[in-house]
């Protein structure tokens, strides 16, 4: 498939900066998903979280991969349909993700059905796990 850039994104998730969490959506096929979010300097929360030591939050990878995880759906929600976040299971958070780093996100659609969804999701940084856990969502109207 053709990657899903910036700007088509921009038109399926209702984020907008800065938080939107993902810059790109290389893959989304077959209910699984490959995006990447670009992590610099500039993100707003590196002035507090921490100004001697920048650390991505690990609630905002939490958020970037709840993101991905809605391409996990390309073509199943109607118009004005969103994903709202309805649970977390299994979080675990193994690497310091720092600026400069560029975290893939992975997630698998695990079941959709009655508006409650569940994806099993993965960040890497250079093909080290930075964080995993499964999300769970229900589908609802803006």
């Amino acid at each position: 498939m053709t990657p899903i850039l910036i700007q088509d994104v921009l038109k399926m998730l209702p984020h907008r900066f800065p938080f939107i969490l993902v810059d790109r959506v290389l893959s989304a096929e077959n209910g699984e998903v490959h995006a990447i979010k670009n992590v610099t300097i500039g993100e707003p929360f590196f002035v507090g979280h921490f100004p001697q030591e920048p650390v991505m939050p690990g609630v905002l990878i939490t958020e970037a991969l709840a993101q991905a995880s809605m391409f996990c759906m390309q073509g199943q929600l109607q118009p004005g349909q969103i994903g709202y976040l309805a649970g977390i299971e299994g979080a675990r958070f193994k690497r310091k993700v720092i600026p400069g780093d560029q975290l893939h996100l992975h997630a698998k659609l695990d079941f959709m059905r009655r508006g409650l969804g569940k994806t099993t999701c993965r960040a890497e940084v250079d093909g080290e796990v930075a964080a995993e856990m499964s999300i769970l969502f229900a589908v609802a109207k803006q």
